[in-house]
């Protein structure tokens, strides 16, 4: 039989880059096929050509042994063809029959139908074991079954390949080994998976077979069970990849950062923070585990200076600070990796040297007397690029046309070329591969080293556990625990960030 989805000769070109080259993909009924690759790698541009989104310059694809041409995202859907986004689409106000019903190609309103679509709704999530309520809000649900929301939405519409793009940023590792269990009841049942993540954890435990892509073209195809982490990890790079970080004993210098009874209300009178206090020493991490939306975001926000707390005070370097702002902040040494590179971190449309001297472009050498120094910049961001190993042609390369690692790496060398006193990493290595998480943590580790006090919130757990010195649990705005590393695991976290009762100790 023909596998359900072949891909052969995929070769896609943009201006000056070849995304996809050369690429075969099958994929059969009742297999999870990982894929996996650096940023920039192509997986992307791959699924999206499948999707409908992009066309192929080259090759051809086959469903069921018909070969098709892909016009749009809705032909893809009437070939069978499903996608679970990294950012659900939902409605938080409506209930889950309404959020399945949304988009139907009906001759009158989908919501006519409402408890036609329920029923049916009721029936595939216990066929495939979803445990879904069609008449649940979605704002009630957890992450977790909110993902599930949007499965189900691709089974309603007959989808026989689902692709899912790194679809466990927001879970606890319980949501992730439940999804894990719901995407082999989807195979078990028939259906063919293409699962997208950097995580190579994952990789192994819900892959049957893993294809890896470098610089666009397939570099293996692997069995999961006949390989491990590390040679993941050398065919994505191309070398051995540290993947656990030696985290140096250090001893605590002084405090740097000094919070306490920190509350936030928002401007609808809502408890955001609530009672957070905490301090960073010179040579420490204070890592923030949670899952997104309980309270990081704003916690990081104030400790900047963007928001003023309700109540509360923080002390930076021993001095008070009734009134923070993103100036005094900077003042004190401070520095901000943010968590979302393309709404704060960087501006997409200036070039790389712009981008790098975008907090430093007033002061000496690079500027006197109100005039630009442009070789004193020039030299400075060449060596930055360098010195950081952002891969560009030049640093006249507008920021858009670099990988997400190669933005990273950019806003890393900006924020740490000074030595910063302070450090906020906000989901450093959020969408980055192992190569480009392997640089961001030596640079977190070494600026800890020289001195440096870093407040690390990440969903990531094996980031938290490898970095922290000291990790904090925040639920609904709240620190419900700080706990030392060695006592902390991956499941005592995950339970910890899903609201459970655990006794210290």
């Amino acid at each position: 039989m023909a596998p359900f989805l072949r891909m052969q000769g995929i070769t896609k070109r943009f201006p000056g880059v070849v995304a996809n080259r050369d690429v075969d993909l099958e994929v059969d009924r009742g297999e999870i096929r990982g894929l996996l690759g650096e940023n920039g790698a192509g997986k992307s541009t791959l699924v999206k050509i499948l999707y409908g989104l992009f066309h192929p310059d080259e090759g051809t694809i086959e469903i069921d042994g018909k070969p098709v041409r892909i016009r749009s995202p809705r032909h893809a859907v009437d070939l069978g063809i499903g996608m679970v986004h990294q950012h659900f689409m939902l409605v938080p106000t409506m209930t889950v029959a309404e959020n399945v019903a949304l988009g139907l190609r009906e001759n009158h309103s989908p919501f006519s139908r409402l408890p036609a679509v329920a029923r049916r709704v009721r029936e595939l999530s216990q066929r495939y074991g979803l445990d879904v309520d069609p008449d649940d809000l979605v704002e009630d649900l957890s992450v977790g079954l909110q993902q599930r929301v949007e499965i189900l939405k691709l089974l309603y519409r007959g989808a026989e390949l689902l692709v899912l793009d790194e679809p466990t940023a927001v879970l606890t590792p319980q949501e992730w080994h439940e999804l894990a269990q719901t995407l082999r009841d989807l195979a078990d049942h028939g259906k063919a998976v293409i699962f997208i993540s950097h995580k190579l954890d994952e990789q192994l435990e819900a892959s049957d077979w893993c294809t890896v892509l470098r610089d666009g073209a397939v570099v293996g195809t692997v069995h999961t069970d006949d390989v491990d982490k590390a040679d993941l990890a050398r065919m994505m790079v191309g070398r051995d990849v540290v993947l656990r970080v030696a985290r140096e004993s250090l001893p605590p210098g002084e405090p740097v950062i000094e919070v306490s009874s920190l509350r936030l209300e928002s401007k609808d009178g809502r408890t955001v923070l609530d009672d957070v206090s905490f301090e960073i020493r010179e040579r420490e991490i204070l890592g923030v585990a949670g899952i997104d939306g309980n309270g990081q975001r704003e916690l990081v926000e104030v400790i900047a200076g963007v928001h003023q707390p309700s109540s509360g005070t923080i002390r930076v370097c021993g001095r008070d600070e009734p009134r923070l702002t993103p100036q005094r902040f900077h003042r004190h040494g401070g520095a901000i990796i943010p968590e979302d590179r393309h709404r704060t971190g960087v501006a997409l449309d200036l070039t790389i040297t712009d981008n790098l001297m975008l907090k430093d472009f007033r002061r000496l050498p690079f500027a006197r007397r109100g005039i630009t120094a442009v070789s004193p910049i020039r030299e400075h961001c060449e060596h930055l690029v360098a010195e950081f190993d952002v891969r560009t042609p030049g640093t006249s390369v507008i920021m858009r046309q670099l990988s997400g690692g190669n933005q990273q790496r950019s806003v890393v060398a900006r924020e740490l070329c000074g030595e910063p006193t302070l450090l906020i990493a906000a989901q450093p290595t959020r969408g980055l591969d192992v190569g480009a998480m392997e640089f961001v943590y030596d640079r977190l580790l070494d600026h800890r080293k020289r001195g440096g006090a870093t407040l690390l919130v990440s969903t990531e757990l094996d980031e938290i556990l490898s970095l922290s010195d000291r990790i904090a649990v925040i639920v609904g705005g709240r620190f419900v625990r700080i706990l030392d590393p060695d006592d902390a695991d991956d499941e005592t976290l995950g339970l910890l960030m899903g609201g459970a009762e655990i006794a210290p100790g």
